[in-house]
């Protein structure tokens, strides 16, 4: 599948305002970026949190840079065949990165179907 980065940006910013409000009410400090690839340029990664997940954040200080949640491009497309498929699995990417900002590690996510 191809889609530009404009295209893909507009995309997960759609499914992100699909997401019920009681999930995203509760993001304090959180950006959401949409990246080509990870660092070491693999497609097997479809997104990532970095930052303090809440129960963290009493090691958080004043002042921090946001927390992030990064969805990568290319490895979406790579593993979708069409957009239908693509807003599905964008949507799963982003439940799941939020859910580690909530504390929700990848054992309990493969529990619950988000992984």
């Amino acid at each position: 599948m191809d889609m530009d980065a404009e295209r893909f940006d507009a995309l997960v910013v759609d499914e992100l305002d699909a997401l019920p409000d009681d999930m995203v009410d509760g993001l304090d400090n959180v950006i959401f970026v949409t990246e080509d690839r990870p660092t070491d340029g693999t497609l097997d990664l479809l997104g990532l949190y970095e930052g303090w997940s809440l129960p963290e954040r009493d090691r958080y200080g004043s002042g921090e840079l946001p927390d992030r949640i990064i969805v990568y491009r290319e490895p979406h497309l790579a593993n979708c065949d069409d957009e239908e498929t693509l807003r599905e699995e964008v949507h799963t990417t982003l439940v799941h990165e939020i859910a580690h900002y909530y504390g929700i590690d990848d054992a309990r996510l493969h529990e619950l179907g988000w992984a």
